[in-house]
């Protein structure tokens, strides 16, 4: 049960702090990582390999998507931090809560700053043992590293199922067991009564 647990504590983690710093996209995202979970043990307790297949297929979505997340922290290619609020919607300017919140970190707010639109504010953020960026970036790499196990989890599971599924005679009933069903002997063989 413990390895079970993992993802859904890992994903539940994560929900947290994405609640925590109005990061709306990730917050959809785990929510959808957290039901499949569910939905992996739920088919590997009632023996289902139909939610197993299908937990692993989210499996690789769910890959690609931490993949992305840390190419937008470490701003790969034209994404960048400053300009892309993909995390919101594009909603609010709120960033990771680790970015305020991380290890170590001091942060001192900026008065009478005209950059702040007027229900934000502006702050620096110095003194962090670790940048919000790469705490970031640790989470999703964590969030790969538990995907791909279960991938290889989910697949070996869903095979044994369908194994077993395959060998069971249905029609046969228990032929395949060596069971042999008493043969009738002639002194009870039923026959018809006419009145």
């Amino acid at each position: 049960l413990p390895s079970r647990a993992l993802p859904q504590v890992a994903a539940l983690e994560r929900q947290i702090f994405d609640f925590l710093g109005y990061q709306w996209a990730p917050i959809l995202a785990n929510f959808l990582h957290i039901m499949a979970v569910i939905l992996g043990i739920f088919g590997t307790v009632q023996y289902r390999s139909r939610y197993l297949m299908m937990y692993a297929v989210w499996l690789v979505l769910w890959v690609g998507w931490n993949a992305f997340i840390i190419c937008f922290y470490l701003e790969v290619g034209r994404l960048s931090q400053d300009r892309d609020f993909i995390m919101t919607f594009n909603t609010s300017l709120h960033r990771s809560w680790w970015m305020e919140n991380g290890p170590g970190c001091l942060v001192t707010p900026v008065l009478n700053s005209n950059l702040a639109p007027e229900d934000h504010h502006v702050i620096t953020v110095s003194g962090c043992l670790l940048d919000y960026q790469y705490i970031e970036v640790v989470s999703s790499a964590t969030q790969i590293f538990l995907a791909l196990f279960g991938f290889v989890y989910a697949c070996y599971v869903s095979k044994v199922f369908l194994e077993e599924e395959d060998s069971f005679d249905f029609i046969g009933g228990f032929d395949s067991y060596g069971y042999q069903a008493p043969q009738k002997t002639s002194h009870l063989q039923l026959q018809p009564l006419y009145t």
